[in-house]
Parts: C-alpha cells; structure tokens; sequence
C-alpha cells in the first residue's frame, strides 16, 4: 500500500519530502491554510525541483482562497517541474477558512471550482463566472512548455458529509479523510463505499486515503508525554478548537466530544469564551492549529484525548491499528508530521516498511 507524509506547509518544506522520498514514502501532501503556514504551491515548487519520485499534492486546497483560472494555472506549473507527478486535493476548508473567522464554503462552490479546473487542465474552452459576468477561458499559450497540460493530474475530494461524498463519487475522484481511531475512519469508508456504488463506480476503483496523527512510543512511555504532546498533542487540540467555535460562533462542530474528556473540553471553552479580541476569538483559537499545543491549551489536552483521537502507542500497537485501515481497504495512509518535530519521520519509516 501507499504511505505517504502531509505537512503544515513551511517554505523549506522539500527538505523533509526529500528525506520521505528516500525512505520510501509515496506521497507529500502541502496544506492550504493560509494565517497559519507558508504557501502551498511556493513550497510545492521546491519540493518538485528536489525530488524525482514522490508524489506532491495539495492536502487540501480550499478554493475560496484564489479563482479556479490562479489554481489550473499553478497545477500545471507544478506538473511542468515534476510531471505527472501532481495531485489536486480539493476541500471546502475547515482550518484555513476557521483561521479567519469562517465556515466551510458552499459546496456547489467547490465543485464550480472543479469543473473549471478540471476542464482547463485538459485544454478546454470554459465558461463561468467571474466578477459577476459569464468569461470564457482557456490556456492561451499551452504550446511554448511553460506549464505542463499532457501529464493527468489527480483529482482527490476531501469528503466528510453525505453530499460531499457523493459528489467525490459522481466525479470519480480519490477521497481523503481525517481518521482519528479505527472504527471512525472504517465507519467512513463504509458510507463512502456505499456512495461509490450508488454512482454506479465499480467498487476497486476507489482510491481511498486516510490522514492521522501520532507518535510512536518507546515501551513505558506515557501518552502524554512531552514527545507524545509534541506531534501527537495538535491533533487533539482540534476538538478543543472545534467546541470551542460552535460555542462562540455557532460553528458546526462534526466532532462529538467523548464522555472521558468532556470535562476537558469544557474548561477549555470557558477559557476561549475570554479570548482577545473579543470579536475575533479565531485569532486566538485557532494559532498553532494542527502545528502546536499552546501553553494555555496544555491543560485541556489529556492523555485521554491524545489516545482517542491519535495513533499513538508502541510500534506494534499503531501497526495493528494501521492494519486494520489498510485491511478495510485505504489505499494510502498518511502521516501529519509537526514543525520542530520532523524528525519523527524516522519513526514513521519503520512502520511503512512493516506495513508493507
């Protein structure tokens, strides 16, 4: 199966897709989230000039942040530097849009976004709409190898909801999911599968992938430990994030906050509800998001929390857990690693290799 690394985008983040290429991983996947890591496709360029194999892919670009005419133009450069080597990850954006105060974006949007895309990427004349008027566009000068339209690249849809997920299906796409534990992420494929089916797509060719977190444990070492807390630790913060926005902003929150940590959670609410400014409580919630457990947040982030919403554990543990993903029918895993902590990537090898 496939293994592959996402990481917080970082200007120099070809330096450890270089280091994931030579151990073997199989794919790089850049965060879009602006406020909060470099740019995607900047960082994307260097890693495609340092590599020869890896996959590169945005994980996930979120459209609302450049037109669809910017996106097509910045796939096909990549495509250029690694050819056919490039995949479009695409989502209604959480982190991103959260940063800045803001719900995921409509999903009729996302998929305007797509078509267009898509189809100018295959050297389409398409129409649609920008500044308020219908425009027609195409690549104007495809011919001079400035950018690449002859390699395919890959379509990926983040889907978590019904409508989402059938809509990856319609088009055929790879889908992408956030697991936090095993029967979550099987639970997922299982509704996705049953989306596949129902756009009547034969059901090997779905090209699931499933992100997570973690860190691998020494024998005797405690599941919060620093370490643990270090790579590990953001994302569990995430539920803290997410609770914390539904009740300051009304922000859905897809994420049911288990009986063990709920008191947790709380706690941490009551301390965003005086968060500065007060009419921007995003600011504050939101910094380090997926990178970082802040100091105010370390209270609230329980060894219960990491282990409910992580992979973290001893080697062999996290191998039976992975397994059990891959057994279920994840074409690709992928690991989240965290800046200062890139190192963990040593880590991660062994358990690709013994995944196999």
């Amino acid at each position: 199966m496939d293994f592959g690394i996402a990481l917080p985008t970082a200007a120099d983040s070809w330096k450890v897709v270089e280091r994931a290429e030579a151990l073997g991983f199989s794919h790089a996947w850049f965060y879009d989230t602006q406020m909060l890591s470099a740019d995607c496709f900047v960082a994307m360029g260097a890693a495609a000039v340092k590599t020869r194999r890896i996959r590169l892919g945005t994980g996930v670009l979120v459209p609302s942040n450049r037109i669809a005419a910017v996106t097509a133009n910045a796939l096909a450069t990549l495509n250029h530097l690694a050819p056919g080597r490039i995949d479009f990850g695409v989502g209604t954006g959480f982190t991103a849009r959260r940063a800045m105060g803001l719900g995921a974006m409509r999903l009729a949007d996302m998929e305007e976004h797509i078509r267009v895309v898509t189809a100018l990427l295959a050297r389409e004349t398409v129409e649609t709409e920008i500044e308020g008027k219908r425009r027609k566009l195409r690549f104007l000068d495809p011919e001079l190898g400035l950018i690449n339209t002859d390699d395919a690249v890959r379509l990926h849809v983040s889907a978590y909801g019904p409508r989402a997920r059938a809509l990856a299906a319609r088009l055929g796409a790879g889908w992408l999911f956030f697991c936090g534990d095993v029967d979550g992420g099987v639970a997922a494929l299982g509704a996705m599968r049953a989306a596949w089916g129902e756009a009547g797509r034969a059901p090997e060719a779905l090209e699931a992938t499933g992100f997570f977190l973690g860190c691998v444990l020494e024998p005797g070492e405690p599941l919060d430990s620093p370490r643990a807390m270090a790579q590990a630790g953001p994302r569990a913060a995430v539920l803290l994030h997410r609770a914390a926005d539904e009740a300051l902003a009304g922000l859905p929150n897809t994420s049911p906050v288990p009986a063990p940590v709920a008191e947790a959670v709380a706690g941490y609410v009551a301390l965003a509800r005086r968060f500065e400014p007060a009419d921007a409580p995003w600011l504050e919630n939101h910094r380090g998001h997926l990178m970082v457990v802040k100091e105010v947040e370390r209270p609230f982030v329980t060894a219960d929390m990491i282990r409910l919403t992580t992979f973290t554990g001893t080697e062999q543990s996290i191998l039976e857990r992975l397994a059990s993903l891959r057994d279920a029918g994840y074409r690709q895993l992928t690991v989240q690693l965290v800046p200062g902590q890139e190192h963990a990537i040593e880590d991660w090898a062994r358990i690709r290799r013994a995944l196999g």
